[in-house]
């Protein structure tokens, strides 16, 4: 949003704290429809699928009459819960009335809206009686992709350095490891070697990021008595699963950051030091953290579902927790195999750069 509206001239800004969700998703509408105030030169109304679009316009008919953009960064239809029961309807519901009154719908994944397209039929079979039908062929004309706009840091050498005992593995920000970075020595690469393989995990630390299948897998790398290094970090809220405080103390000799980075530089930093980054999430429509990663230079290690065989060769995915942890006790034994590693993902069609002008079409109200 600060992007957005740091490049689109005209633009006002009406947020909520990121706090209790759910509420938000039921009253924020109320509340924006006696925030916003009358404007007659407005054209576009951008909001994120959280909102219930339906309800604003109805509460503002002044603001049916613009350009209608819903952008889907996750979808309810399909977000994952413990039992399904536990779903509550009316979120799914609230965003596909969204949909059907919204004039154009953005996603950030095809895997986003495939998925939420293809479930929409599933989901109102929960109506008792009366079910509304082909709502996914009325919708989906409105449908496009549009990846999130992921503003790159630059991560040179001479961002760095300061920090770092042994940079010659240090990943530079436009160009491939030895070319930007300058030819690799013999004492480099035997440096490669001997240095413990550092793995870094920064997500959210909530049960959809599947913390669990994580610090198994290191504890079994720590049995079998292999050298690593580990990185855990990612915001925390008010309900942190109990897994990272056991785990804090069982891999305690392992840990070299742990926790909230207080800065973007620090975040970084820890970044450009590790070798691998892992993703074990049971649900992600994006990642931005990921494909941060792979442009600090880290080897990713994801999922084979979700978005991201739409992201990430064959090559960084696995399948099943053996697979994680057969690649991750390779790396650990050999991590100068890691550290030469090109990572073949093109982060630049990410970049806000590559995306800007797709988002300035998207809310000049003439498309």
């Amino acid at each position: 949003m600060d992007l957005l509206q740091k490049n689109t001239s005209g633009c006002c800004s009406f947020t909520l704290p990121a706090k209790k969700w759910h509420w938000k998703a039921r009253t924020s509408a109320l509340y924006f429809s006696q925030t916003i105030p009358q404007c007659p030169s407005y054209r576009v109304l951008f909001c994120s699928s959280v909102l219930n679009l339906c309800e604003l316009v109805a509460l503002r008919p002044d603001l049916a009459r613009l350009k209608k953009v819903l952008y889907f960064h996750e979808n309810q239809l399909v977000y994952p819960v413990r039992k399904d029961q536990d779903r509550d309807f009316q979120y799914g519901y609230n965003q596909v009335l969204s949909c059907l009154v919204a004039d154009v719908v953005v996603f950030n994944s095809h895997f986003n809206m495939d998925s939420f397209l293809s479930s929409i039929a599933s989901f109102m079979k929960k109506i008792p009686d009366h079910r509304p039908s082909n709502l996914d062929a009325l919708i989906r004309p409105k449908c496009t992709v549009l990846n999130y706009p992921v503003w790159f840091p630059d991560v040179s050498r001479s961002v760095f350095l300061q920090e770092r005992d042994n940079v010659s593995d240090l990943v530079c920000a436009e160009d491939p490891p030895e070319s930007s970075c300058g030819p690799r020595s013999d004492l480099d690469r035997a440096a490669d070697q001997i240095r413990p393989l550092h793995i870094v995990w920064p997500h959210r630390w909530e049960h959809d990021k599947n913390p669990e299948l994580f610090f198994n897998t290191l504890l079994k790398l720590k049995e079998r008595g292999l050298r690593f290094q580990l990185s855990v970090l990612g915001e925390t809220f008010t309900d942190v699963p109990g897994i990272f405080s056991e785990m804090r103390s069982q891999l305690d000799s392992h840990i070299v950051n742990w926790g909230f980075q207080p800065s973007q530089q620090g975040y970084l930093q820890v970044l450009c030091d590790a070798d691998v980054v892992v993703s074990t999430a049971n649900h992600e429509f994006f990642g931005v953290a990921m494909l941060e990663a792979v442009h600090c230079g880290c080897f990713p290690l994801c999922p084979n579902a979700l978005v991201y065989p739409e992201i990430f060769p064959a090559q960084y995915l696995y399948s099943t927790p053996e697979q994680l942890c057969k690649r991750l006790q390779g790396f650990c034994r050999r991590p100068d195999v890691v550290r030469r590693h090109v990572v073949m993902v093109n982060t630049s069609s990410f970049s806000w750069i590559t995306l800007k002008s797709h988002f300035q079409n998207l809310l000049t109200g003439d498309s």
